[in-house]
C-alpha cells in the first residue's frame, strides 16, 4: 500500500470517526460518476469495509444521465471488477439540463438537482441508510466561501446530512482529503476516468474563479485551504452578526420583536 493510500485513509477514518458517517449494519449507496472523487472514495471504502471494526455493505450506483457518448457498459464492467455490488442507472437529465439551462449560463446547479433526486430515489428502493458522495476538503473550501461571496450565507457542505424531506442521510467520507492527493492517487491507480461534458467543459463557473483564487493564495501562504478548513470545526458564533443566536440566548428584543419592527429579515449593512 502506498503513502498516499495510507494518508487518505487515515483522513477517511478520522471523518468517519469525528462525524459518526458509518454505522454498524449501514448499507451505503456509493455514487460513482467515474471522476476521480468517486472512484478514490469507492476503493477507499471498499478498503476500509474488509477491516472496519463495524460490518457494513456498499452498493457502487452510477447515473447515465445520457451524455452522449458515455461509456456506461464500459464503466459497469469496470466496477464489478472490483468486486463491488453495482446499480447501473439512467436518466436523461442531459436533455433536460441544455432544455432548462440558457446557452452560456452554468448548468451545475440543476444538473446536481435532478441528479440527486434520481440518488435519492434508488436508495430508498433499496433500503440503504446513507449515500456517499465524493465531495472533498477542496469542495467544501470553495462551497463555503461562493455561498459568502454570492449567496450572503455562510455555510457549506456538511459532512453528515439528513436530506430536506427526511429520507436520506448524506454523507462525505473525503471532507479532509485535499483535491491533489485525490488526484495523485487516482492517477496512481490508473483508475478509468470520465470527463463530464457539461460543467465540466465549462469556463465562466464562480467556483472555477474561487478554486484559482484560492491557488494564488495559497502560493504566496501555503496552508491556506487548511485554515479554512480548520475555521469550518473552530466556529465562534458571539463574534458573528446572526440575531438569531443572540435571541436564543437572551429572549425576545422589544427593539427587534416589538410592535416597532416592521420586518424580522437582516438589517442591511451600508458603508
Amino acid at each position: 500500500m502506498s503513502m498516499l493510500q495510507r494518508r487518505l485513509l487515515r483522513q477517511v477514518g478520522r471523518a468517519i470517526a469525528d462525524f459518526l458517517l458509518i454505522e454498524p449494519g449501514d448499507r451505503i449507496l456509493v455514487g460513482v460518476s467515474g471522476g476521480k472523487d468517486s472512484f478514490t472514495l469507492l476503493h477507499l471504502l471498499q478498503h476500509l469495509q474488509r477491516s472496519a471494526p463495524v460490518g457494513f455493505s456498499l452498493v457502487a450506483c452510477n447515473l447515465d444521465q445520457g451524455h452522449p457518448g458515455f461509456p456506461a457498459r464500459e464503466l459497469e464492467t469496470y466496477l464489478r471488477s472490483t468486486g463491488a455490488d453495482v446499480l447501473m442507472l439512467r436518466e436523461d437529465t442531459y436533455s433536460v439540463v441544455k432544455r432548462l439551462v440558457p446557452e452560456g449560463k452554468t448548468t451545475c446547479s440543476v444538473c446536481s438537482r435532478l441528479r440527486r433526486g434520481i440518488l435519492y430515489n434508488a436508495a430508498e428502493q433499496l433500503g440503504c441508510t446513507k449515500i456517499a458522495l465524493g465531495h472533498h476538503r477542496d469542495d467544501l473550501i470553495e462551497s463555503l466561501l461562493l455561498s459568502m461571496l454570492f449567496s450572503g450565507k455562510l455555510r457549506s457542505m456538511p459532512p453528515r446530512l439528513r436530506s430536506d424531506d427526511g429520507r436520506n442521510v448524506v454523507i462525505r467520507p473525503l471532507c479532509y482529503a485535499a483535491e491533489s492527493e485525490i488526484a495523485a492517487f487516482a492517477a496512481e491507480m490508473k483508475f478509468p476516468l470520465i470527463p463530464c461534458d457539461l460543467c465540466g467543459s465549462q469556463e465562466n463557473l464562480q467556483r472555477k474563479r474561487v478554486k484559482k483564487l484560492l491557488s494564488d493564495l495559497e502560493r504566496e501562504h501555503p496552508g491556506v485551504r487548511a485554515s479554512i478548513l480548520g475555521s469550518m470545526g473552530n466556529v465562534m458564533p458571539e463574534h458573528l452578526l446572526d440575531r438569531r443566536l443572540l435571541r436564543e440566548e437572551r429572549g425576545p428584543d422589544p427593539w427587534i420583536d416589538g410592535d416597532g419592527c416592521d420586518s424580522p429579515e437582516p438589517i442591511a449593512l451600508r458603508s
